[in-house]
């Protein structure tokens, strides 16, 4: 298999070439064994072996491992042995080198048939994110290599079909490659295979890849790289998690994707310019950098197209990219001379100490000589802090300072920034530009309300940046009573917090509403809340607040004052029976105004909010936490962005009921989750995160019954629903599993018992594309089983997988007792 390779015993000879084998030059090759290897100085059938006797190369003189055609394991993927990480880490690692200048090198001009590779990722083989290499050391340098993690991948060898690996499983789950803490790493024509979190060198500092292939879904990229004449296979909207300091560049590239409508770079903040880069796509709406840039964030492109047509990146959020057509900032990437591109590496890699991987620069002086231009100092990246800021009127003024870094994180000082604002902001601050270059921002609001402002900067080059200031008026005094609270009967059911203020503004005052065991307001506990601005001046009674006295809490606001002393009102007699008008057998709650504090205990008519780490997630290390507020309303992230609602504030997030009562029958639960994962995999992981819905729970020992929605490790885009039975705090499945793809913004679910069934059926309101059989993975589901009836009536919550990204938003829910 390897004719091209001649081996002595001290030496090989590779394409006419002799290498002498030595302390810094190993020879290793997969098809001697290990009886055969041993026999030889310097020469080894395994990375892993090798690893174990590196000497620290240089830059004049790396450790170069001479690689022959074979795939190389650096985990034994046969080994049934769950990896863990080691104490006090979060990552296992497959192989760990420590070795500065190391050089991996292929001994083929084919990549494929030089594989170095693993098949393990999170909860595939491994207790968290699996990565195959953690190389320390500066000067790492990569060529004619295959780097795959094959988890959720098939290893094919066209070189020696006999060493063809199926994939671990279909599940796409966190499957890494390679840790890096070095600089100067270089990789050329290798190629980096996974899916989930690819991970080529994470961590390296100034990287070069040129002439690479990458294939991977999202949060996959290295975000701090120049990325020269690559191909990349994206199977899912966002590559970069985020990007870091000066971000990552493409040049004169390919991206096939692979995504349906939109696609997008990052997830998460940070830069990312794009020249002569080719989009191919076959059901491709819509390039953008980011769902939801921010306002202040700025990114990079020339020519770039999509299935050969010039497209605009981010046009939706148009003010967030910059064309450098015919900016001076374009050099720093790409010029032309001797009419010849130059992708100008030089320019973007040479740091303090002139690194020049890709032998440019004589070129690029010889340019600068002949246009008596610069070619090599030219900066990518401005940026302003503060980047958001609120000032009040006559009270705050804001120092901006600018600063201006060439690629790497090398700031550059001297250089002009120019500041401004649109016309329309004029009249709301004034801009003090200073010699040393800040600007000093002084509002001048004399409107009632606050007004968000704009400033930009710029330099000569076609560098742009952005600060968002909200410019509130000065602010007075909050206003006072001038009729103090009282809570009066308002209608059928409700109490009214009357009161009376002295002022001309729209009232935004906080009104908060209690449960009080005495007239005295003893033993309070919050119960609804005003959210935006809006006063809760009405409260609803329900029968929860039966034997309760109701207390109210108001702090006077409006749009041009703080919070004012709080003033309490107490309506004066107990809640009864008779005050209560609402039907006691349907609960909607009110989810706007109710409230998300932690609280504890269970008592009959209140929601309980904590936060819990159930027996069966144990394994993954955590727990409950409760030093803040469990829940929140308000407006979801990526898939809930621009939808309101209940969300999970604290990983464990857990919200019971129990209803006033003693016996209870049938029983129904209705809601909308809307996910933030878009792709229908609805948690952030399959380690054991799940949301169980519960229902004729007996919530204080949590007994009784509920769905189960859980990521698991058979597929990406789909969850499981499972109906579970819980006995004191324990959840044990009682039906079979049914695998959805419906589990994406705006699901439908309804979870009821009738008679001696558990019946739970969901379905998705809106239209999306899956590519599963629809006998395995179902876009509706209707599951039911069989179960002891029991009279309890609570229901609960409970979401077990990270927030934020990895949390649900729940609305519309409804709660009947029949």
């Amino acid at each position: 298999m390897n004719k091209d390779i001649i081996f002595s015993n001290s030496y090989i000879i590779y394409k006419s070439k002799k290498i002498e084998l030595g302390p810094k030059a190993f020879y290793i090759d997969g098809q001697l064994s290990s009886e055969e290897a041993s026999k030889y100085k310097y020469v080894y059938n395994s990375i892993n072996e090798a690893s174990k006797h590196l000497t620290h190369g240089s830059e004049a003189s790396p450790m170069v491992l001479y690689i022959a055609p074979w795939v190389y394991w650096v985990d034994n993927p046969d080994d049934t042995e769950i990896r863990l990480p080691k104490d006090g880490e979060n990552t296992p690692f497959g192989l760990e080198i420590s070795c500065e200048w190391l050089k991996f090198h292929g001994l083929s001009d084919d990549p494929q048939n030089v594989v170095i590779a693993c098949n393990r990722g999170q909860t595939m083989g491994a207790k968290g994110n699996f990565t195959m290499l953690n190389i320390k050391g500066d000067g790492t340098y990569a060529e004619n290599i295959t780097f795959g993690n094959y988890c959720n991948i098939d290893l094919i060898y066209p070189l020696n079909p006999k060493l063809n690996r199926e994939k671990r499983g279909s599940a796409i789950v966190q499957g890494q490659l390679i840790f890096s803490n070095g600089d100067k790493v270089v990789a050329r024509n290798t190629r980096f295979m996974s899916r989930l979190n690819l991970g080529p060198f994470w961590g390296s500092k100034r990287t070069l890849f040129e002439s690479c292939h990458f294939e991977s879904t999202d949060d996959a990229l290295n975000g701090s790289a120049v990325y020269l004449n690559c191909t990349f296979g994206i199977y899912s909207s966002k590559p970069f998690g985020g990007t870091r300091g000066t971000g990552a560049v493409f040049l004169n590239s390919d991206i096939q994707a692979f995504t349906r409508e939109n696609q997008y770079f990052v997830k998460g903040r940070g830069p990312v310019t794009a020249v002569d880069t080719r989009f191919s796509a076959e059901d491709l709406n819509y390039i953008g950098w980011r769902d939801i840039p921010d306002t202040e964030a700025r990114y990079y492109q020339y020519n770039v197209s999509l299935n050969n047509k010039s497209i605009f990146i981010g046009n939706n959020d148009a003010f967030a990219t910059v064309d450098m057509t015919n900016k001076n900032v374009l050099n720093a990437y790409r010029f032309e001379y001797k009419n010849k591109i130059v992708y100008n590496t030089y320019n973007l890699l040479r740091g303090d100490d002139d690194w020049d991987p890709m032998g440019v620069k004589p070129i690029v002086k010889a340019a600068e000589i002949e246009t008596r231009r610069d070619y090599s100092t030219i900066p990518t990246l401005l940026t302003i802090k503060p980047t958001q800021q609120t000032l009040e009127t006559g009270k705050d003024n804001l120092l901006l300072e600018a600063t201006v870094n060439r690629f790497g994180n090398f700031e550059m000082k001297g250089e002009k920034v120019n500041w401004a604002i649109e016309d329309k902001y004029k009249s709301l601050i004034k801009l003090q530009i200073n010699e040393n270059g800040t600007c000093l921002v002084i509002p001048t609001n004399n409107e009632n309300e606050t007004k968000e402002v704009i400033v930009t900067a710029s330099t000569l080059s076609g560098l742009e940046s952005a600060s968002v200031l909200y410019i509130a008026p000065s602010f007075i005094n909050p206003p006072n009573f001038t009729k103090l609270p009282v809570i009066t009967k308002f209608k059928e059911g409700n109490l009214q917090l009357d009161y009376s203020l002295d002022m001309t503004f729209n009232d935004e005052s906080l009104i908060t509403w209690y449960r009080c065991k005495d007239s005295k307001g003893n033993h309070p506990i919050e119960v609804a809340v005003s959210r935006f601005n809006k006063p809760m001046k009405s409260y609803e009674l329900s029968s929860g607040d039966v034997g309760y006295y109701i207390m109210a809490s108001i702090s006077p606001k409006h749009l041009r004052c703080d919070l004012g002393e709080s003033k309490t009102a107490i309506f004066n007699k107990v809640i009864t029976v008779k005050d209560v008008k609402s039907n006691a057998k349907i609960l909607i709650p009110n989810l706007e105004n109710m409230s998300g504090k932690y609280q504890p205990e269970i008592i009959a008519g209140y929601w309980s909010l904590d936060s819990y780490a159930p027996l069966d997630t144990k394994e993954h290390n955590w727990e409950g936490d409760n030093s803040r507020d469990p829940w929140f309303f308000g407006e979801g992230i990526n898939g809930a962005a621009g939808v309101n609602g209940f969300v999970q504030n604290t990983k464990g997030a857990r919200m019971r009921y129990l209803p006033v009562g003693n016996n209870f029958g049938d029983m129904k639960i209705s809601f909308t989750a809307v996910p933030s994962k878009t792709a229908g995999q609805g948690f952030s992981s399959a380690r054991a995160q799940y949301m169980d819905v519960g229902i004729k729970m007996d919530v204080k020992n949590m007994n009784g019954y509920a769905l189960r929605i859980i990521r698991t490790t058979k597929y990406s885009d789909a969850v499981d629903f499972v109906l579970m039975k819980y006995e004191n705090g324990i959840a044990t499945p009682i039906s079979e599993p049914v695998s959805t793809s419906s589990y994406r913004p705006n699901c439908k679910i309804t979870v009821k018992v009738k008679s001696n069934k558990l019946i739970v059926h969901a379905e998705n309101t809106e239209n999306y594309f899956t590519e599963h059989d629809a006998n395995e993975v179902v876009k509706i589901v209707d599951v039911e089983t069989e179960i002891t009836q029991n009279t309890f009536g609570g229901l609960s919550f409970q979401h077990t997988g990270t927030v934020g990204s990895g949390a649900t938003l729940i609305k519309d829910l409804k709660i009947e007792w029949f």
